[in-house]
């Protein structure tokens, strides 16, 4: 039987509240850090390298996080198989999962590296980037892409150590390798004058820092995530249920990351100055999303240990602990940004522009006034995943690209700027009320019979 030790956590049982929060804390603080990575790259370019060297950054990353957040699902939902499991404190199939998902891992890094790196220039094409910043564009790209399996694996690890409940051992690597991304970042771009280069070289050797620290934790502290041979078998269904949800959390990655190149390829459109304004705001709101990210992801560990344990009373009562939490936390972002958004725009871009200055606000204050919507559509998602639903979050995703590309078609094609501004929050709303009514359907269930798992 699993117990509770220093290098792992039982949410089955305990407080709540300080459950949710004790775990949710290093994976936010986590995340801050590695929010860091993309703040640092965006203020040393900016700073150093001007408003065109931004703009190329800006049209570079949904490129990437399309390609990278499909493979991070994948992982995503492998540990929450494993915590499932973990709470079920089934030990045998657990590390049957576990060796299974070092191995899937690796296929899958090796396969979207490849397309990442055949596929660059014509996605950016595609987007109609403009030709100012192309080369820029595509050359950072190509330098991540190269080395994204170090992203891949580093989550991986990370996704192993939460499904046993340890979110603090993550964040320590994190820390310092965030550290030496802003020493290199600096070094690379302003003292050796690598330019936009030097920011990628910066992140891909802070990825592979963390990379080798984890797996060097692992493999000296818990036995029950590490590599074995003698678990690893060709289980048919064990690979099925792990890709089967791994795909599922992956689709739903990448449906919502298309609809924010879709959305990307309109702002592209609208000049470098708006690309600009985009980039920089897409930054902040991104710091403040954290907070909301980080309870989901503790959600989704809590109701999947839970799940696991068969108590249903207390997933209830953690679900309405952290709709309590991620609605707190809207109050505050939103007073936050209407006080200090301007500076937060003016420190991370570098720019003086105020035609980029006011674009930047009037996003940031449109879509933080929805972050308890944004918040209720986290938590539900995450929790319908934690009880093994794949089919809903899915199909919320796919609801939220059309409406996307519709949005790119009819509402900015008239309004403009201000029309993307205005359509995520909409989507929210609607997303919320499907993922929402799913859950609540689902956990009615759950007290007589099996939950469906499509």
């Amino acid at each position: 039987m699993m117990s509770r030790t220093k290098t792992q956590t039982d949410l089955t049982e305990g407080n709540i509240v300080k459950g949710i929060l004790l775990f949710a804390a290093p994976i936010l603080v986590g995340n801050v850090f590695q929010q860091l990575y993309n703040v640092v790259d965006t203020a040393v370019i900016g700073n150093v390298l001007g408003d065109n060297a931004l703009a190329a950054i800006g049209a570079a990353s949904p490129v990437y996080s399309l390609i990278v957040g499909f493979a991070s699902g994948i992982t995503s939902g492998f540990s929450v198989i494993i915590s499932r499991l973990f709470g079920a404190k089934d030990r045998a199939e657990m590390k049957k999962a576990v060796s299974l998902t070092y191995v899937l891992t690796f296929i899958i890094a090796l396969v979207m590296t490849s397309l990442g790196i055949i596929f660059t220039n014509p996605i950016l094409k595609l987007l109609k980037t403009p030709d100012s910043i192309m080369a820029d564009g595509a050359q950072y790209l190509i330098i991540i892409f190269s080395c994204s399996v170090f992203a891949l694996l580093y989550n991986m690890a990370a996704g192993l150590l939460r499904a046993v409940g340890n979110s603090r051992t993550p964040l320590y690597f994190l820390v310092f390798s965030s550290i030496v991304n802003v020493v290199l970042d600096i070094l690379f771009v302003k003292y050796l004058g690598w330019g936009i280069a030097g920011a990628a070289y910066a992140t891909v050797l802070s990825e592979l820092l963390s990379v080798v620290l984890a797996f060097v934790y692992i493999g000296r502290k818990i036995e029950m995530i590490r590599f074995s041979k003698g678990s690893l078998q060709f289980d048919k269904a064990m690979i099925k249920e792990l890709l089967s949800m791994g795909f599922s959390m992956g689709l739903m990655y990448v449906v919502v990351s298309i609809g924010s190149v879709a959305l990307q390829s309109t702002v592209n459109t609208f000049g470098d100055k708006i690309i600009t304004a985009h980039t920089a705001a897409r930054r902040v709101d991104d710091i403040f999303m954290l907070t909301l990210g980080s309870l989901s992801s503790a959600g989704a560990t809590f109701v999947s240990q839970n799940y696991g344990a068969k108590k249903t009373e207390r997933i209830k009562k953690g679900i309405k602990a952290s709709l309590m939490m991620t609605t707190v936390w809207s109050i505050v972002s939103a007073m936050m940004i209407f006080v200090f958004g301007r500076l937060m725009i003016i420190g991370i871009s570098g720019t003086h522009n105020e035609y980029i200055i006011e674009n930047a606000q009037r996003y940031i204050r449109i879509n933080i006034s929805f972050f308890a919507v944004l918040g209720l559509l986290l938590i539900m998602r995450t929790s319908l995943q934690g009880i093994g639903r794949k089919a809903i979050p899915v199909l919320g995703s796919v609801i939220e690209l059309i409406l996307k590309f519709a949005g790119v078609f009819v509402i900015t094609e008239q309004v403009g700027y201000i029309g993307v501004c205005v359509l995520e929050p909409m989507i929210w709303i609607l997303s919320a009320i499907l993922v929402t009514f799913d859950f609540l359907k689902q956990i009615i269930k759950i007290n007589g019979e099996e939950i469906s798992r499509k």
